[in-house]
């Protein structure tokens, strides 16, 4: 096999991902020290086009980056004005009322955004002071030194083969050299899933867990819209032995966003995430909202949900893990976004104190130790006991022995009778046969408030090159009919947001489809397929959804 030659470019630190924590970082570099190099690089078609958050934004991370947010035009102006939280019947709902919740989901002071254009501003910011941005750059490999540090990353390769060979029109793309590289792609990062695997980074720490989140951008009637509103709600459709539940936040110009999140430690095979969304929207309360308006978009990713105890060791030789390719969200708050633009900050000033003191492609120990101690591990601590309660308990007994110990904490510094719980299995282990569970009849969607999978696809404006290898890897081209579909009765087909597997014919004419053009890079198939025969991969660079005001 030919060795591809490649051009290199040196930086001082070379970012993956044009997220909040990524953008944070490059920032942070720039204002410690104008001189130093720094690029980030962002696989999608712009920055913002693969950001989807929910997105309730504490600002505390953005506060300490630049303290002037506001008067630097920061697109940031919804207030969170009310705080609700319901628990769902099929017909009916029961409020919980704040003062039973831990003073720590309080949302007041925070704000509802769309994290995509906070990150295009964020760019805008990073740009001004010297910040390199190169949006469409996927990042497919990672540069090794001699030392066994990463030293950089293949970025901008295009024109491979569906076959995987190379065509006559094949860019080999450029290496791009740093002192250190931070990764900070997101849930499941390509990139940080090697690295993590290379460096054994989680040796020391519990399994990672995960949800999907799926949203909706609604344009609702006046009457119905009531900005700066805030609702959390469990229960319906999945009731209280699935963890799980849904969001509803009402910003300006009569816009809401609807979103719903499917734990994936779910045992039962049969389960369509995406359908559960759908149901959920016909709920009278929800229903009241969103009759009569119109959907403007919709998108898809996975949350990680694994907290403190599954925090991997996150500085390793060359580099750092950054955001949620660390799984940096506050479970009980659904809020990241703050915690990845701390990590980001933590990860520049331990780079430029490396950089300062002449080193280079060593392990960043001061950035892990400050993730753990500063203010990040503190907000992840107090709600590391959420999942597993969840798990063991279901939403209900989790929410009441959850809230228990959140209040606990609060009122004894941090202290916990519980200890540090254990999450147990991975989410692709919880899958159970199908043999064990009743499948489930979900309605057909009425195209007024539930829609399927392929047109909500459009709405996520998603593009890829038919052309090019798909970018869904199986290890084994056999195990989806011969071991998932008898098993499991072939789940990828539910649990995949945007419709990318089929099983095609039936008895020995079954084959397995990959549709890879409607891929959303929520990476749900990399977590939860049972087999853990399917990797995500990264496809040409500006491939994937472009998300607006997500």
């Amino acid at each position: 096999m030919s060795v591809i030659e490649r051009e290199s470019m040196q930086y001082d630190v070379v970012i993956v991902g044009a997220g909040p924590a990524g953008l944070s970082a490059a920032i942070r570099l720039k204002q410690l020290d104008e001189s130093l190099e720094i690029v980030v690089l962002e696989k999608g078609s712009e920055v913002g086009a693969h950001i989807l958050s929910g997105a309730v934004l504490d600002p505390s991370g953005l506060t300490r980056l630049i303290p002037d947010w506001k008067e630097r035009g920061a697109p940031i102006s919804v207030a969170v004005k009310k705080d609700r939280f319901w628990l769902l019947g099929e017909a009916g709902k029961i409020r919980v009322p704040n003062f039973v919740m831990p003073p720590l989901m309080s949302n007041h002071g925070n704000y509802i955004v769309s994290m995509g254009n906070v990150c295009r501003w964020l760019a805008s910011e990073a740009e001004a002071l010297g910040v390199e941005i190169f949006p469409g750059m996927a990042c497919s490999e990672l540069v090794i030194g001699d030392a066994g540090e990463v030293k950089g990353v293949v970025a901008g390769e295009f024109g491979r083969n569906p076959d995987g060979t190379l065509s006559k029109n094949h860019e080999p793309g450029i290496e791009l050299h740093g002192k250190y590289v931070f990764l900070s792609e997101g849930v499941r990062g390509s990139l940080s899933k090697q690295v993590i695997a290379r460096y054994s980074l989680d040796a020391r720490s519990d399994v990672p867990k995960f949800g999907i989140g799926m949203k909706e951008i609604w344009e609702v009637p006046p009457e119905a819209h009531d900005e700066g509103l805030v609702l959390h709600t469990l229960g319906w459709p999945l009731g209280f032995r699935q963890s799980g539940g849904s969001f509803m936040y009402h910003l300006d110009g009569n816009q809401v966003y609807v979103g719903y999140i499917v734990d994936l430690n779910y045992r039962n095979p049969h389960l369509f995430p995406y359908m559960e969304f759908q149901r959920f929207k016909h709920h009278p309360e929800i229903a009241r909202v969103l009759r009569g308006g119109k959907r403007v978009a919709y998108g898809a990713r996975a949350v990680t949900k694994g907290g403190f105890q599954s925090i991997p060791q996150s500085a390793f030789p060359g580099g750092a893990l950054l955001g949620c390719s660390s799984g940096l969200v506050n479970l009980p708050r659904i809020k990241g976004n703050h915690n990845a633009m701390l990590s980001g900050i933590a990860a520049a000033e331990a780079a430029h104190a490396a950089i300062t003191a002449g080193r280079s492609g060593d392990v960043l120990d001061s950035y892990d130790a400050e993730l753990r101690a500063g203010p990040v591990g503190k907000d992840l601590k107090k709600v590391r006991n959420v999942a597993p309660l969840n798990a063991r308990y279901g939403p209900l007994g989790g929410l009441a022995l959850g809230g228990f110990d959140m209040w606990f904490q609060t009122i004894f510094g941090g202290f916990s009778l519980f200890g540090t719980l254990k999450h147990g299995k991975t989410d692709a282990d919880s899958t159970e046969d199908a043999s064990r569970h009743a499948p489930i009849a979900y309605p057909r969607p009425d195209g007024v408030l539930s829609f399927d999978r392929l047109t909500s696809v459009s709405y996520s404006f998603t593009n890829h090159e038919e052309s090019q290898p798909a970018h869904l890897v199986l290890s084994d081209p056999d195990v989806p009919v011969q071991v998932n579909w008898p098993r499991f009765a072939g789940p990828s087909a539910r649990y995949c947001p945007a419709g990318v597997y089929e099983f095609v014919g039936d008895g020995e004419d079954r084959r397995f489809q990959i549709n890879f053009q409607n891929c959303v890079h929520c990476k749900t198939c990399d977590i939860k397929d049972p087999s853990q025969n399917i990797t995500w991969t990264t496809p040409q660079g500006g491939g994937g959804p472009n998300y607006p005001n997500m």
